[in-house]
């Protein structure tokens, strides 16, 4: 496995790779991780099963235009396919060390500075790919409330149902939504899609990083309301955002129907209590919308 997968990054790269060490790192609850190197590269590889591939395919092509915008770095990907019984994703190896007030107010600057890049084919992507390991629909879609309330929060009602969740309030919240967006009509940003804690950092130098993306077009919010959800940035973070590009009048009021996907999903992934916080949090958003 091993073999082919040095081959591989000597065939993209143009150089010579032969891994002499490997080292299992961390690689988060659904892949594995390892740092592999020669004498002079390292990389990050991600594996995960064989049947998987479309997800590490997804994971690239997400990282690759992010990394195009020239913003924020993000860990540039190298190659990907599948060995053996695995799929695997190598990656640019990243030396990560400890954040400041300087490098909280540059991720928020830079943040601010991918989310102008924007497309014309309106919000979605041309590829599916995953937020955690569920599925995240990206089709292509003109109208924003259209998309959220179809492809982000009515597919996650949908799995919560098989899951035997019950939602009174899901038919009622799903007809809300373009009330909910009448006086807010964002262009597509090109977002991180699952921005929490766990995937974004430093570098030693200091430099800040974005990493394990479900990338796609759609409301720059999205991502600054996940930020807050699961303990928060640094209010330098913020800070820094604001400067570049102010958020839009009613964002506290929107953040919580954007993370209510977030928690929708962590149900329909891990169950438990996540049923009855994204029930609270409808009816909170239906509060705010009488």
């Amino acid at each position: 496995m091993w073999t082919e997968i040095d081959a591989n990054i000597t065939q993209v790269t143009g150089e010579k790779f032969q891994s002499s060490q490997r080292r299992s790192v961390g690689g988060g609850c659904i892949n594995q991780g390892y740092s592999v190197c020669d004498a002079q590269r390292t990389y990050f590889v991600k594996f995960n099963q064989a049947s998987q591939i479309a997800m590490f395919e997804a994971e690239a092509l997400g990282l690759q235009q992010m990394y195009q915008t020239a913003t924020i770095r993000v860990p540039k990907p190298i190659c990907w396919g599948t060995a053996a019984d695995s799929s695997y994703l190598v990656l640019e190896w990243l030396e990560m060390g400890s954040s400041n007030t300087k490098s909280w107010e540059d991720m928020g600057r830079k943040l601010a500075a991918m989310h102008k890049a924007t497309s014309n084919q309106g919000f979605g992507s041309n590829i599916n790919n995953t937020i955690g390991s569920t599925p995240q629909v990206n089709t292509w879609t003109a109208d924003w409330a259209e998309f959220y309330a179809k492809h982000r929060l009515g597919y996650q009602f949908q799995l919560g149902r098989r899951r035997r969740g019950d939602f009174p309030q899901e038919k009622k919240l799903l007809e809300a939504i373009p009330e909910l967006f009448a006086t807010h009509k964002p262009q597509p940003s090109l977002v991180h899609g699952d921005l929490w804690g766990g995937n974004a950092g430093c570098t030693v130098s200091g430099e800040p990083v974005i990493f394990d993306p479900a990338t796609y077009y759609g409301d720059r919010e999205v991502d600054i309301a996940m930020t807050e959800l699961f303990g928060g940035f640094s209010p330098a973070f913020y800070r820094g955002y604001n400067e570049v590009w102010r958020l839009d009048e009613g964002y506290e009021q929107r953040k919580t129907l954007y993370n209510l996907y977030h928690i929708l999903n962590h149900f329909n992934l891990f169950g438990g209590g996540y049923l009855s916080q994204a029930n609270r949090m409808i009816s909170q958003i239906l509060a705010i919308s009488r």
